[in-house]
């Protein structure tokens, strides 16, 4: 089928017309002269190979088709007229939507701050958070389902661009009440003989602490194994055990659990925000970004 083409000039002068029912009134609502707006009614009836107006000394009418094609067209410019709008909307931040892919932790303890300030200076902006796994945030961003994530994995991607936010150390913790609760550090060899609480192996967490023990001489133990960070607080916080967590895991003045500095060896982990490096982000995306970075730069 041969492509039609005419531009919307011509299909803006049609509609005008058809509904003015006359060239010079129309001329005047779009500014153009009658003969350059004829010629413009003329090359669409010649691209669509049919008379769309019946023209008379007196009076513009629409043909039968005409008639047709006009409640067509306005729906057509209507619907560009709305495109256009949501288009501007986003670019100035009226409306849109954002996915950020992070870590429960970050989901917890950093997200509240930014979303708190960019809902105030966009408001009609919807922000969808998946709060998963770090594996979990690398795939959504890599896959495309987030337009960024929030993670302490990822670096290492030649897909990804990872930009450093801040570094958190890992604590030792523990109930308020313990007997190491005053302590200003701890040393990884005076966990031997002490009930930990762990996360499972597949999580991040559980590699960086396996790593972190391998050459001590007598590595702690874990009695229970938790998935989340979420189920090892609470096993904490039951008096079951000590844990090994990122700092930022523990929420600010909690009531029960406290975190002291671990130490030979520190052990620390960077936060960063990832994006795909073939990703340009809309301008909601780009505007929550944005916030992001300039929370950390200013902490």
């Amino acid at each position: 089928m041969p492509r039609i083409k005419f531009d919307l000039g011509e299909l803006q002068a049609f509609v005008v017309t058809a509904e003015k029912s006359s060239f010079r009134l129309a001329a005047d609502a779009l500014f153009l002269s009658a003969p350059a707006l004829s010629r413009r009614v003329e090359r669409l009836e010649s691209a669509l190979g049919v008379r769309l107006l019946e023209r008379t000394t007196r009076s513009v009418e629409l043909t039968a088709v005409g008639q047709e094609f006009l409640h067509e067209a306005r729906s057509a410019l209507a619907g560009l007229d709305l495109a256009v709008q949501r288009v501007s909307d986003q670019v100035h931040l009226r409306r849109g939507r954002v996915t950020v892919a992070c870590i429960p932790s970050v989901a917890s303890h950093v997200l509240p701050r930014v979303l708190r300030a960019f809902a105030v200076a966009q408001p009609e902006v919807q922000v969808h958070v998946m709060d998963e796994s770090a594996r979990h945030v690398l795939d959504a961003v890599m896959q495309g389902a987030a337009d960024f994530g929030l993670s302490f994995t990822g670096s290492q991607e030649s897909a990804l661009r990872f930009e450093a936010l801040t570094r958190e150390r890992y604590v030792l913790a523990m109930p308020h009440s313990h007997r190491w609760a005053k302590r200003k550090e701890i040393a990884w060899a005076e966990l031997a003989g002490q009930r930990l609480v762990s996360v499972s192996r597949d999580s991040a967490n559980r590699l960086l602490l396996d790593q972190a023990t391998a050459d001590l001489a007598n590595p702690p133990v874990a009695w229970y194994e938790c998935n989340h960070v979420a189920g090892a607080l609470a096993l904490v916080e039951g008096g079951l055990g000590l844990a090994v967590l990122p700092q930022l895991a523990l929420p600010p003045e909690h009531s029960v659990v406290c975190g002291v500095p671990l130490i030979d060896p520190d052990l620390w982990r960077t936060l960063g925000l990832l994006q795909r490096r073939d990703r340009i982000l809309g301008p909601a995306a780009e505007a929550l970004r944005q916030r992001v970075l300039q929370l950390h730069a200013t902490a």
